[in-house]
């Protein structure tokens, strides 16, 4: 029973510890010192099993990063796009979502996609649309490589999720594609003619959202969903 208690006294110094740590990132800029970890120990008044405990959780979130050595200590930094994106991909990979099941969600979404990436009126998102229509233009897909194709679609994929202006769809769309690279057993683009088919559509979805013509964009991205789902299986 004192075991008991000890372990839960434990956990909450460490968890209070945890948050303490979070805010004391968050009032220093990126890459500034914190603190030493002996300075640490002796401001939190903790033991240095606790701390290192507490500092793991924290580091892994992203908010700090421990060198040791000359110059070491605990020092503020931030999570990228690409942490916040991974975790969600690897979640649905080890909870055993299928790339059937990310697909069923992706073809409810792209129509929507493209119809506001119709819409935009971004000189600049717009200028990089029409220099990857320009980059594919000149290439039918069968010359390409397999991951020729895969960074192809995901550089349109991105451009266009950017040109709706709506960051639930941005982040969506980039987990989407994180959860794809964690497939080991991807069977896309395997066959010339899948290819060349892809690519035909890579160009039409670019010419219909450059057009601005939203109901051409929506046909467009139903049609891409549909020649994946065939691919899935």
């Amino acid at each position: 029973m004192n075991g008991d208690r000890a372990t839960d006294r434990r956990r909450t110094r460490v968890a209070k510890l945890i948050e303490q740590l979070e805010a004391l990132s968050l009032e220093h800029g990126e890459g500034e010192l914190i603190g030493a970890e002996d300075a640490l120990l002796a401001r939190f008044g903790v033991s240095r099993p606790t701390l290192r405990q507490a500092a793991k959780v924290v580091e892994s979130d992203r908010l700090i990063a421990v060198r040791r050595g000359l110059r070491g200590g605990f020092y503020a930094t931030r999570p990228d796009a690409a942490d916040a994106i991974r975790a969600p991909a690897r979640y649905l990979r080890l909870h055993d979502a299928t790339l059937k099941q990310m697909h069923l969600v992706s073809r409810l979404l792209m129509p929507e996609v493209a119809a506001l990436a119709a819409l935009c009126r971004d000189v600049k998102l717009r200028a990089d649309l029409q220099a990857i229509r320009d980059q594919l233009a000149g290439r039918d897909g069968e010359g390409d490589s397999i991951r020729d194709m895969i960074d192809s679609e995901v550089m349109l994929g991105s451009t266009i999720v950017r040109m709706t202006a709506n960051p639930v769809m941005v982040l969506m769309n980039q987990i989407s594609f994180a959860f794809g690279g964690l497939e080991r057993d991807l069977k896309f683009y395997r066959v010339p003619a899948d290819r060349r088919e892809s690519r035909r559509l890579q160009l039409a979805l670019c010419g219909a959202v450059l057009a601005h013509d939203e109901i051409a964009a929506r046909a467009v991205a139903i049609e891409r969903s549909l020649l994946v789902a065939a691919w899935i299986g």
